[in-house]
């Protein structure tokens, strides 16, 4: 899709399932099973979405999906499904060697964010991008080398450990190139960003956990995973009813059906309207 001076992509790195109850918080599973149906262990089915941007010659990707650095007992427990599609394929499929991409931005470091940051080489976990910087939050760096009990399981270390020479820490809302901006969208983690691409009317945004799926638009279907789930709840009202005024192209990151998408305001109500991925 031509976005202004800008292409870009919605690639994918396959599916995962995680608890749907967890997925939603405190919404009732009648509610939330109508828009999204629980297999029976109660996990649903979502997308590992990542986003291609390209100018100019350069590869600038946004999230790295689940990877493979999984063992055989976490990939039964969440389902993890890469027959369809996985990053590198995706990648390959428009021509791109992982040599060829230049900028990697990570919007925070949970497993299925950042798993092909790194990747297996025989014994080792070597950078799977060996030419690129990656763009990470200094403070979501250092939390998850040293997350809590409660989030402890959302990090796995070598999945962006071994890529830390090539690793440039942010302090809040910077520039990364003329028209890609990162902003901190605090809620998920503490220091979780979310990513601007372009300007004015011709826009996307990478809006990563604060709405993980088009499902989790209403401003109170927060996941229980949020570590500060009213700071998602402020932050919501205050970039939906912005990004539904700016027409803005909206990347959701786990929507197994629905990428991307433009947000229509109704009062109180965002709602989504699907975009075509072609």
């Amino acid at each position: 899709m031509k976005l202004g001076k800008f292409e870009v992509h919605a690639l994918s790195d396959g599916a995962f399932k995680l608890d749907g109850g967890q997925m939603f918080g405190v919404v009732p599973k009648p509610l939330w099973e109508r828009k999204i149906a629980a297999d029976a262990r109660n996990r649903i089915l979502l997308g590992l979405n990542c986003l291609l941007v390209q100018l100019d010659g350069l590869n600038l990707l946004i999230e790295t999906g689940i990877g493979d650095k999984l063992d055989a007992k976490h990939s039964d427990i969440y389902g993890v499904d890469h027959s369809e599609h996985s990053l590198l394929s995706d990648l390959a499929a428009h021509g791109i060697r992982t040599q060829d991409v230049q900028i990697v931005i990570n919007t925070h470091l949970h497993f299925d964010h950042c798993g092909w940051n790194t990747r297996r080489e025989d014994a080792r976990v070597i950078p799977t991008f060996p030419r690129a910087r990656y763009f990470v939050q200094r403070a979501q760096w250092r939390h998850a080398l040293g997350p809590t009990e409660r989030d402890r399981a959302s990090f796995v270390e070598e999945s962006f450990t071994a890529a830390q020479s090539q690793t440039e820490f942010l302090d809040g809302d910077a520039d990364i190139l003329p028209g890609i901006h990162v902003e901190l969208l605090p809620g998920h983690t503490q220091d979780m960003q979310g990513v601007r691409i372009g300007f004015g009317d011709e826009q996307a945004y990478f809006i990563s956990d604060l709405v993980p799926t088009a499902a989790h638009l209403s401003y109170p279907w927060i996941m229980s995973f949020d570590l500060h789930p009213l700071e998602t709840l402020s932050k919501k009202r205050q970039l939906l009813p912005e990004l539904a005024s700016a027409g803005a192209l909206v990347v959701f990151p786990h929507d197994a059906s629905t990428p991307w998408a433009k947000l229509a305001l109704d009062g109180d109500r965002i709602s989504a309207l699907p975009v075509p991925t072609s």
